[in-house]
């Protein structure tokens, strides 16, 4: 990553890497692979883009919108799903670099809904929310979410919870009481959550589609709609009903956006805009805190340790990429009938964005097959396409 190097050192950077890294990623393979990828029974919509050398090279839809709809475009519109938690990183971030708030701040101190076990709202940390830090058990709660229960009355009744480590000890994947960050938004910039990411993202980074909220999404001219289908069932997948369970934890999982507002966002998050997220703010944000022994456990169990010491930074995660192990930063997202994904190398301003309208775990590939071909590194059917694939989901 580019934080606050020397003007000179980063010329030299930029012209070795530009030197030692041509164009690697092959366009047509992608797609051709991606076409087949569509074409599978378990998917309906899918858009991808790649960003290679600070660059949007590749930005494309494929499949429909709906079974017997419109295509998929670069413009159409899918829920990014927890996606949306970088997003919220990078406002805490943004007021963090005006002097607005600080990491170190209590969630107390905001007077949010959220309450701890034995007071523990007290001593958690802005740091300590973003990095999934609170001691309580993964998830908590989001089936109650999903009843249809107001999240404030949810984040006030975790105080009742047996804590499972001491608050920063360990990581705990949360979305309810995760989005107390968007209560500390709200009182800080004194301005509704999607308005305030509007004018402090949405709009700098030119991001024409993106929105937060089921509203931002139905009413775009081109919109991905919903669909699942379990593992064991046959016949392609069922449409779904739009439900605003995660829209109500907007920092969690509230955004929505095109493939090509995804592109970028992603470039932002590279340094590539630093007018909106300062080198400051990227070190901030993707800096690793915590190691998260479950997630690695998936990845090597999965994808052949392709992707190894998994941690998690504040509202992203961070990798070391194959056996050169590269740094590279992401994330995913799944909501119902929505599944995201980004992964990036911020230090070659390359990485990889996808979004689809199903519950398939398939597109999970793309993004080893993109950067494997940004690190030259032998193909491998990641995809799981062809028969007898020796990919990484055997």
């Amino acid at each position: 990553m580019r934080f606050l190097r020397p003007a000179l050192l980063c010329l030299l950077a930029a012209t070795a890497l530009q030197a030692t890294f041509a164009q690697t990623i092959d366009y047509d393979r992608l797609d051709q692979r991606l076409t087949r990828l569509a074409a599978e029974e378990e998917m309906v919509g899918l858009a991808v883009a790649v960003i290679e050398d600070g660059e949007i090279r590749f930005a494309k839809g494929y499949g429909v919108t709906a079974i017997g709809g419109a295509p998929v475009t670069d413009e159409t519109v899918f829920r990014w799903a927890s996606l949306s938690k970088g997003v919220a990183a990078s406002q805490i971030a943004i007021l963090a670099g005006e002097a607005r708030l600080n990491l170190s701040d209590t969630v107390a101190k905001f007077k949010t809904s959220l309450r701890l076990p034995g007071g523990g709202e007290t001593r958690a940390t802005l740091e300590d929310v973003l990095s999934h830090r609170l001691g309580i058990v993964s998830n908590a709660y989001d089936t109650t979410l999903e009843d249809g229960r107001d999240p404030v009355q949810i984040r006030e009744s975790l105080r009742k919870l047996k804590p499972i480590c001491a608050i920063g000890e360990c990581h705990t994947y949360q979305n309810v009481a995760f989005d107390t960050v968007a209560e500390v938004v709200e009182q800080v910039t004194q301005s509704k959550y999607a308005d305030a990411i509007d004018e402090s993202l949405f709009k700098p980074l030119g991001m024409v589609t993106a929105s937060i909220g089921r509203v931002g999404l139905e009413t775009s001219p081109s919109w991905a709609r919903p669909y699942t289908k379990r593992q064991k069932d046959s016949g392609p997948p069922r449409p779904k009903t739009v439900n605003d369970d995660y829209y109500r934890v907007p920092a969690a999982g509230g955004v929505n956006g095109s493939i090509r507002d995804l592109a970028l966002y992603a470039r932002a998050q590279m340094g590539l805009v630093p007018d909106v997220l300062s080198d400051t703010a990227l070190e901030m944000m993707q800096t690793p805190r915590i190691y998260t022994s479950r997630e690695q456990s998936g990845l090597s169990r999965r994808y052949k340790g392709h992707m190894r010491d998994a941690r998690y930074a504040l509202g992203w995660r961070v990798y070391k990429y194959g056996d050169a192990g590269t740094r590279v930063v992401g994330h995913r997202g799944a909501v119902e009938g929505y599944r995201s994904l980004i992964l990036f190398d911020p230090e070659r301003d390359t990485g990889v964005v996808a979004l689809w309208n199903s519950s398939s775990r398939l597109p999970v590939g793309i993004e080893f097959e993109v950067m494997d071909m940004a690190y030259n590194l032998p193909p491998q059917d990641w995809m799981e396409l062809d028969a007898n694939s020796t990919g990484g989901g055997k």
